[in-house]
């Protein structure tokens, strides 16, 4: 439901944003330009160059669907990242997956990707029943993996020191007496200070996740690796 809510919200922001855009933006329309700029100059043109407004779409609303999913930890009456659930993490995850080897094969023909992906360029003959395996664990199996894995231990880790902090802070102003309740304040003080982490964790998960999708689409519909 708080995914829903927020796929929702993300969506009226940037509908009203471009729904009648001025040669001059101003106001929500600014906001939304600041948005899609963001993650154009600094994932999609640095990572994928002339090939990057194929996937400008895809890229930018993975970006800030990430963000909007991880900050829902922080926000009072959600209280908990939809990415700190494994559903939606392993989903986005595959979706990459699916995304970076269906261009890698549109690009070179599905011989010369596996080619390129399971045979690199310059290794011994003999060395390649090495790494051959290692090189299709690597790209086929583990990426997905390491994806879903970076994105729910982060966003659940979080979550777990927060509420860790903020129900000590609850027993020990509340249910507690004496000298006992400074140590609530100092719990608090805690609890404060990395609800202000969890903002930029938030961020840097989005990007993180944004950036290595962009890295293996970039890898997967180059001629050579």
């Amino acid at each position: 439901m708080i995914g829903v809510i927020m796929t929702f919200l993300l969506c009226v922001f940037f509908i009203v944003a471009f729904r009648k855009p001025q040669f001059v933006p101003r106001g929500v329309q600014n906001l939304g330009e600041m948005a899609v700029e963001f993650v154009e100059k600094n994932i999609i043109e640095e990572i994928l160059g002339h090939k990057g407004p194929r996937y400008a779409v895809y890229l930018t609303s993975m970006f800030w669907l990430l963000l909007a999913f991880n900050i829902t930890g922080i926000i009072p009456f959600m209280n908990i990242a939809v990415t700190s659930v494994i559903g939606l993490p392993l989903l986005l995850a595959i979706l990459s997956w699916v995304v970076f080897n269906v261009e890698g094969v549109k690009a070179n023909g599905l011989g010369h990707y596996l080619k390129n992906n399971l045979f690199p360029a310059g290794v011994p003959l003999p060395i390649y029943g090495l790494v051959t395996p290692i090189e299709f664990v690597s790209t086929f199996i583990l990426r997905p993996v390491t994806l879903t894995i970076r994105l729910l231990a982060n966003m659940m880790a979080g979550h777990l020191l927060l509420v860790l902090f903020f129900s000590a802070t609850s027993y020990l102003l509340f249910d507690t007496a004496g000298f006992l309740k400074i140590f609530g304040l100092a719990s608090y003080a805690m609890g404060f200070a990395f609800t202000l982490f969890e903002v930029l964790v938030a961020f840097l998960q989005a990007y993180i996740f944004t950036l290595l999708t962009a890295v293996y689409i970039s890898g997967a519909t180059a001629d050579e690796h």
